[in-house]
């Protein structure tokens, strides 16, 4: 099990992904705040979006039965 587990690990390197890893270096730190920022406003409008729906969801029914007199 142990060589399975280690002849897996060395194989990483070599695929598709060990291309990523090659590639991948570690962001400065205003790449950083600059991802972290855009990451938060799309939670945000995510979110609102999310929100709305909710809003809606909640306030349509009554106003579609006064509507239609049901």
């Amino acid at each position: 099990m142990q060589h399975k587990l280690e002849e897996r690990f060395k194989r990483i390197g070599r695929g598709q992904y060990g291309r990523v890893l090659r590639l991948a270096r570690k962001p400065t730190s205003d790449e950083f705040v600059k991802s972290s920022w855009v990451v938060g406003i799309g939670i945000g409008i995510v979110g609102a979006i999310g929100f709305i729906v909710y809003y809606v969801w909640l306030k349509a029914p009554p106003i579609v039965a006064d509507l239609f007199g049901i």
